[in-house]
């Protein structure tokens, strides 16, 4: 153990004499280093903590201002109006302080007192300036609920029959007139009250609430570099991911990574990235709850059913990647068996939640299994070292869809499903991560996930032979095993999280199509957004697909809020339907196509801008319908908005750290995006990435089960789709505009965020 080769720098033998102490300089010198290092961070921490308490000022303005007050005292100007003379009249112990020693501490009593006030005049300035978002389209307000009704009602009208929306129509109008007033007055005083009326709701009810597997349902991953491996020596990559991780986070603890802004000027929220590392989900009976701790030093590695821990840290410093590759080789040569229910138990987080929650209670809360558990749980993040190659080869037409299903969800029993997220590496050099969804939305883990890989090739790199660069340590501990004692009775409950787990896992459909016929490039010569171009080939493919339209959510973050997470955007909408009808009816023509086009490009773009800026309508009645529950008021039309199926889920992974990666310097570097599980059981799951000028990757999901879908013709389908719209910018005389780049400039949209 750990602890025990530690122990070994302090011994001492009782003679008849007295006592012999014997100290290791090694181990006095790694504590030393550890106490330096534990006061540089609570150092650092405290200068960031007095930079941002004085924001958007700085320290050295304090001083500016007081001198210009000390300055007035010689002068004998006062700026001050007689507040200092007043100041000075009032100072406890007056009689004990000269006439001279009270004037210059109420000239800095004075300054420091107008100095915060501009500080928090500037605050509520900036503050101001960055809730109008009218920038982002030309008019834009707050909207009432009776337009977000009317816009909600404009969602449906495509989806619904003439007596369904009439129906409708009823039903929101005696929303309307009866409990709208009722629970938006509610609302209203949460909001005066909360920093985000929306989010803790949301993180509650949507998804630790939910009692069904996280796994599929709920998680979601992110994947490697498409085309480069940088080594094919698993422990070297993972040492240098590992390292890497421990830099962002280093970075993040002490407030040094750049802010987000949308569009490069409007600072974004970054409060989810708080919960990035040293965070899991803790199961309940009724709910889940999310633990963050601070500090962890550990690193808990899974390896052919085996638990280790790994300590990152040594002489008050973070282990170098060399180290940290020495570690891992030593799981993967350890030739250990499992202990007996050590190689499945994973698969209690893949499972439902309440039988994991009462396993945890009564086979997990004392002895070694508490011990090793609260290990797994208090540990900085979770790394499986996997035994089977993954990763897209080209001569693999299904390479892409087995590589994101082990991404996702593996064999069901080799990652840690509750911890804020599983690291993966493969024995070829690929990795990957697996993301519990409560804690953070996609762009956060992208972020770091985006450091990550640029700071492994571009920064750290490899020796000839595919290690760590550096000397290795060979002095550090081995990884100590996880102890368990699990009865055949907890095996039994395991075995059935398995079972459930592995049902799930089994009826995953998965396409990953890489789309390089062309790109942002070309769409963005077409004079529209590629999100809008995207989104329209989706509803065209959908109908092709189903031969029916149906409700489509894409998300969008509304992260320009204090603490916001997402809005939906509705992308069926009527202009939408209009176009795709269009598209299949043989006597229009492609002008007519192109300008209906346009039309529903342009209404996406205003519907998603309406999320982005907290006009979605979504959340809002989402948060209506907590109120009405809390209440014990029954609304029919809050009841069948929050009930109707998402039958095409959709979102767009975006790149965020473009300045990272050089694309045309590096072509090759280029990610290959994430995926999620299909939200409704016969309906679709897309994702999909813009990467570099000229290649789109989609993540298509649904399931086996369901009769009616199908990930790998919905693939086609989409394909489909990308190309016609774009045979709509070609000039009649032109028959490879895709090639040469020849294409009609169409009135511009907006760029996409």
């Amino acid at each position: 153990m750990a602890e025990a080769h530690q122990a070994v720098g302090f011994q001492f033998t009782v003679r008849p004499d007295g006592v012999d102490l014997k100290l290791s300089q090694e181990v006095i010198k790694n504590i030393y280093l550890s106490g330096v290092t534990a006061w540089k961070k609570k150092a650092i921490q405290f200068k960031n903590g007095v930079l941002t308490g004085v924001y958007p000022a700085s320290p050295s303005s304090w001083l500016i201002v007081v001198i210009a007050m000390m300055s007035s005292l010689y002068t004998r100007i006062d700026p001050s109006l007689g507040m200092i003379d007043a100041i000075k009249e009032n100072l406890p112990y007056k009689r004990c302080i000269s006439l001279q020693t009270r004037a210059v501490l109420s000239a800095i009593l004075f300054a420091t007192g107008l100095w915060l006030f501009f500080i928090y005049l500037l605050r509520y300035t900036l503050k101001a300036l960055l809730s109008y978002h009218g920038w982002i389209f030309e008019s834009h307000g707050k909207m009432s609920a009776s337009t977000k009704l009317w816009l909600y009602l404009e969602s449906v009208r495509p989806l619904l029959d003439s007596e369904q929306y009439n129906q409708m129509e009823m039903l929101a109008s005696d929303f309307k007139e009866t409990e709208a007033a009722q629970l938006q007055r509610y609302l209203i005083l949460k909001s005066w009250w909360a920093t985000n009326y929306v989010s803790d709701w949301w993180e509650e009810y949507i998804y630790l609430r939910s009692r069904s597997p996280i796994m599929v349902n709920s998680n979601f991953y992110i994947m490697d570099f498409l085309y480069v491996t940088p080594t094919h020596r698993q422990a070297a990559r993972a040492g240098n991911v590992v390292h890497a991780m421990l830099q962002y986070r280093r970075k993040l603890e002490r407030a040094e990574h750049a802010p987000l802004r949308a569009l490069g000027t409007v600072p974004m929220c970054s409060t989810q990235m708080e919960r990035m590392f040293n965070t899991t989900r803790i199961p309940g009976i009724e709910t889940d709850i999310v633990q963050h701790l601070t500090d962890r030093k550990h690193l808990i590695v899974y390896h052919k059913g085996r638990f280790f821990k790994v300590w990152l840290y040594t002489g008050g410093r973070h282990l170098l990647p060399s180290e940290l590759e020495n570690q891992f080789q030593r799981i993967l040569n350890d030739t250990s068996e499992p202990q007996p229910g050590e190689q499945r138990l994973a698969a209690l987080t893949a499972g439902d939640r309440v039988p994991w929650a009462r396993a945890r209670i009564k086979y997990f809360s004392h002895g070694l299994n508490k011990v090793s558990l609260d290990a797994i749980e208090s540990a900085a993040f979770f790394l499986t070292l996997d035994e089977e190659p993954q990763g897209y080869d080209p001569a693999k037409p299904d390479s892409l869809d087995v590589y994101a299903k082990s991404l996702l969800h593996g064999k069901c029993y080799d990652r840690w499903f509750d911890k804020s997220f599983t690291l993966i590496s493969y024995p070829n050099g690929k990795m990957g991560i697996n993301i519990e969804h409560s804690w953070a939305d996609a762009p956060i883990i992208g972020h770091m996930w985006e450091y990550v890989l640029a700071t492994d090739c571009f920064h750290l790199g490899y020796s000839e032979e595919g290690h760590c660069k550096g000397d290795v340590n060979r002095g550090l501990p081995s990884p100590t095993r996880l102890q368990w004692q699990i009865s055949a009775e907890c095996q039994d409950v395991i075995e059935m999280s398995y079972l459930s787990a592995r049902r799930l896992a089994d009826d995953v459909d998965f396409h990953g199509y890489l789309f390089s016929e062309f790109g942002k490039g070309l769409i963005k010569k077409c004079r529209t957004s590629p999100d809008a171009f995207i989104q329209l080939a989706l509803q065209l493919a959908q109908f092709r697909d189903q031969g029916v339209f149906c409700l489509t959510y894409e998300s969008s973050m509304t992260r320009m809020f204090r603490d916001g997470r997402t809005e939906t955007v509705r992308s069926c909408t009527s202009e939408a339907v209009a176009f795709v009808r269009a598209m299949e009816d043989p006597g229009a023509t492609k002008a007519q196509r192109l300008a209906l086009f346009l039309r529903a490009a342009e209404k996406h773009q205003n519907m998603y801008r309406l999320a982005m800026t907290g006009s979605g309508i979504d959340r809002h009645l989402f948060c209506l319908y907590i109120v009405s529950k809390y209440l014990g008021v029954e609304s029919p039309f809050l009841k069948k908005v929050l009930s109707e199926p998402w039958k095409l889920s959709t979102s767009q992974t975006p790149q965020q750290q473009l300045n990272l990666v050089d694309i045309n310097k590096f072509p090759k570097y280029v990610g290959a995006g994430g995926g999620f599980g299909p939200v409704a059981d016969d309906g679709y799951g897309v994702s999909y990435i813009i990467v570099g000028e000229n290649l789109i990757t989609f993540h298509i999901s649904s399931k086996f089960s369901s009769p009616d879908t199908d990930s790998g013709r919905f693939g086609q389908h989409i394909r489909k789709a990308m190309i016609d719209i774009q045979a709509l910018f070609k000039p009649e005389n032109e028959k490879r505009a895709v090639e040469n780049g020849k294409y009609a400039h169409l009135e511009n949209a907006k760029k996409h965020m």
